[in-house]
């Protein structure tokens, strides 16, 4: 039975663990949360408390990663508020344990936020051009795994996160004076993150990089009114004094090359 390590088993990587387990796959998984430990190992996740700061880890990280072939990274930045840290030095502090291990293969969680907010659209040929300090920190975290010689790392690279309790709508609702009412969304739901990250270890899709949004590309005003009146919230109000900055991307490489096909998509 393969061994995966799901570094981060949150939102995301908790389902994904349990999809992983159905597939007959062994799964470490890791929270930061002592209280989700007995959540985890009933799922029938080998569970494991670590905490990976900017300058240490916290945990039997050299025991989640013993025995596993691949590994999934699902940490996402934290470069909001006071408990802000850099992200480039935690991949850094994780990287020497990678290389003392057997892992030879890696998926790391990216973003879309690699890409400028300026109205052009982003297909499998175009480079990363960040306009925030988040977007600068995942693409340079990217280039450091991807040009390590010691595994094989793939990148995806997810619009915004719909699925179960999570919506953008739900957190505009009610709000007034929002930007950019006429750019365009790039949303994907969990279902088809859990696909696609399923794809790649079932084709050995290695030493790549996908961008993953579902093709469904509505501007944002008409878009949440609807959602909101979906959900019975109020509805979010924008302002049009200036002209709306965003980006359509394109999921190109990965129907390309794997023939992905998404599950939800105008129903997003």
């Amino acid at each position: 039975m393969k061994k995966i390590a799901i570094l981060g088993c949150g939102w995301l990587g908790f389902p994904l663990a349990k999809k992983l387990i159905e597939k007959k796959f062994e799964i470490a998984g890791s929270t930061t949360t002592f209280e989700k430990i007995d959540v985890l190992k009933k799922a029938g996740v080998n569970p494991f408390l670590i905490s990976v700061s900017d300058n240490e880890i916290v945990g039997d990280i050299i025991g989640f990663l013993n025995n596993a072939s691949i590994l999934i990274v699902d940490i996402p930045p934290k470069l909001r508020g006071l408990q802000s840290e850099n992200f480039i030095k935690k991949i850094k502090i994780i990287v020497p344990f990678i290389e003392k291990s057997i892992i030879k293969n890696l998926i790391f969680i990216s973003s879309t936020s690699v890409f400028a907010d300026d109205n052009t659209t982003v297909n499998r040929f175009s480079t990363p051009n960040p306009d925030s300090e988040s977007g600068r920190q995942l693409w340079e975290a990217e280039e450091i795994l991807q040009k390590n010689p010691n595994f094989a790392t793939t990148t995806i690279r997810f619009g915004g996160l719909v699925g179960p309790d999570r919506h953008p709508a739900k957190m505009l609702s009610g709000k007034s004076n929002i930007q950019n009412p006429d750019a365009p969304i790039n949303l994907i739901h969990q279902q088809d993150c859990i696909s696609i990250i399923e794809n790649i270890i079932q084709n050995a899709y290695w030493n790549q990089t996908v961008n993953a949004v579902a093709p469904f590309h509505p501007i944002r005003k008409n878009y949440y009114v609807k959602k909101a009146q979906e959900f019975g919230l109020a509805p979010p109000t924008f302002d049009h004094s200036k002209i709306s900055v965003g980006k359509t991307i394109l999921s190109d490489k990965l129907i390309d090359d794997l023939q992905f096909e998404f599950q939800i998509v105008d129903s997003i």
